[in-house]
Formats: structure tokens, sequence, C-alpha cells
């Protein structure tokens, strides 16, 4: 059990907030192999407080993806309160502020990494958010816009100011995306300085390589995003064998199945190919995976991949 603040997690490994991955089914998945705390895919405050529905389908969660956090954005003060006021009433663990989206669509409207421009705006935002709910708000941030506005210190002390529990540090600008190598010096630099606890993320893709971060930075947890991508193991550092991985994907195809219905099909294939890259006739079976149309033919590929390994 580790302690960031107000809150307590079971492990210091967490799970990132990545639209069009971390749904229910995969937040699930990663609780039961050891994941610390969950987050939900960013969702825009203006949608909750509309009560737009796809917007609200995407605050739904089960007491089996606890503990965790409903991530919001917007750039609206008073709006981001509200949806938080909105969001309390569902009782999740934590509200994150996303400050750290890279995606144009999410920039582009002054929103996400955008705010990373403004450090007065994201204590207003911030503050607005901490003071319309009785839960522990955090938020996450990268260093900077680009390499020429790296006002990361400045960001942080907004954050602090306005009564964040912890922030999560992407080691990356706005303008790398997920390019280039995440700068685990200047998380170290902020994790010196910072009166909350910081959570790292950047380059993770291994078990040991999470720990590697926490010694090298003095981070007290780490956020893992695309390494967890078909491989749920890293939370435990497990090798699985070919079985393992057959049998969990079955498991997540169902989950989805429960969660999205008859869309889960098409949803699942970007996880199944991830599940199975490196095991021997993969790609052969990627291509029949493609055009499967229905769980018994997907789990007969599935089958096949089990014997020829």
């Amino acid at each position: 059990m580790i302690e960031l603040g107000k809150i307590k997690l079971p492990s210091p490994l967490v799970l990132a907030p990545i639209a069009g991955y971390t749904d229910g089914s995969f937040r699930k998945i990663c609780v039961k192999h050891g994941c610390g705390l969950t987050m939900t895919e960013l969702i825009s405050a203006e949608g909750i407080v509309r009560t737009n529905k796809k917007t609200l389908d995407l605050l739904a969660f089960s007491d089996g993806e606890r503990p965790l956090a409903i991530q919001i954005f917007g750039r609206k003060p008073e709006v981001m309160g509200r949806a938080a006021a909105i969001v309390e009433s569902l009782k999740p663990d934590i509200i994150d502020i996303n400050m750290g989206c890279p995606a144009k669509k999410v920039c582009g409207s002054g929103n996400g990494a955008a705010l990373l421009k403004d450090p007065d705006l994201i204590f207003r935002i911030t503050e607005s958010v901490v003071k319309s709910t009785s839960i522990p708000v955090t938020a996450k941030i990268r260093i900077g816009w680009d390499d020429n506005s790296l006002n990361y210190l400045e960001v942080v002390q907004a954050l602090e100011a306005a009564g964040v529990t912890f922030i999560t540090v992407h080691g990356r600008t706005r303008a790398q995306q997920y390019t280039g190598l995440a700068d685990w010096d200047v998380i170290k630099e902020i994790c010196a300085v910072s009166k909350v606890p910081v959570i790292g993320n950047g380059d993770i893709d291994s078990y040991e390589k999470a720990y590697e971060m926490m010694e090298f930075s003095g981070c007290k947890a780490v956020m893992i995003g695309r390494g967890t991508f078909g491989n749920p193991w890293i939370f435990s550092g497990k090798t699985p064998t070919v079985p393992e991985i057959i049998e969990q994907v079955k498991e997540h195809f169902d989950f989805m199945v429960e969660e999205h219905g008859a869309r889960a099909i098409h949803m699942m294939r970007k996880h199944i190919v991830k599940y199975i890259h490196g095991i021997k006739d993969a790609a052969k079976a990627r291509g029949a995976i493609v055009i499967a149309t229905g769980r018994d033919e997907i789990f007969r590929i599935l089958d096949e991949v089990e014997k020829s390994a």
C-alpha cells in the first residue's frame, strides 16, 4: 500500500487514460493483474454538463475497476466545476484534470496540453474543481507546449496552490507528441521541488522500467500507457504463457461484448493484435481476425494460435 497525500493505492503502478483503449473492460483486467489505480478516457466537461449521452456513457464504471479516477477536460473554470460536482455524485475515488493531451482536436479548442500556455488559467480551473467537490482532485500535465516554453515549474506551482492531491507528469512536450524520449531528468527535478506527490509517466514498457523510473526520479508512482497494450501483466512483472495469453484475450472479448454489445468485435481487434504479437503464426492469425465476424470464429482462430505456438 502506498500513500499519495489523501489517497492510498495498493500498488504504485497506475494505468494511463487512453482514448479507445482504457474502457471498463480493460480497466477490470488491469486491476486483476495488480494495477494500483485506473483512469477513464478523458471526458469532456462540456459534454457532462450538457448531459450528452455519448459523454455520459464514458462515465460508467464498476467497483471491479477501483481505485478509479474519472478524468475530465475543459478550459472554462465554471463549467469544469459544475462537471466535477456531477462526477462526484458517481462516487469515483479521484477526479483528474487532463492538461496534457496532445491531440489536435483537443488542443485546437484550447483544452488538454494547450492549457500549459496559461498557468493562471490552470490555477483557476483547478481551484474551481477543488472547490466543487469533496473528493481528491489531481492533474496530468506535460513538461511544456514545446522546447521554447518549458514552464513546468510554474504549472506545478499553480496546481499546488489550487489544492491538487498529486500531479502526474508526462516527460514530453506537446510538440513531441509521443516521439523521442521522455525527459526523466525533468520529472526528477519536479519531484525534488513539488509539495505534493508526483507520478512519473513516459517510456515505461516493462515492470522493471517502472521501478527504474521511481528509483531514478524519486516519483512516488508510475503511470503506464502504451506499455499496457496487450500486456496487462506489466503490472505484476509476470511473463505469461501462450495459454494464459489466449485465455486473457477470450475473457477480455467477453467483457467487451458485455460492455459494448455488437460493436465489441470491431473494437477488440486492435487489442487482440497486441496480445498475440510475437507468438508463432501471429501474422497469419491477424489477417483472419480482421475479417472474422463472430465470437466463435475469433475463438477458433485463437485456439489455432495456441496449438501452433
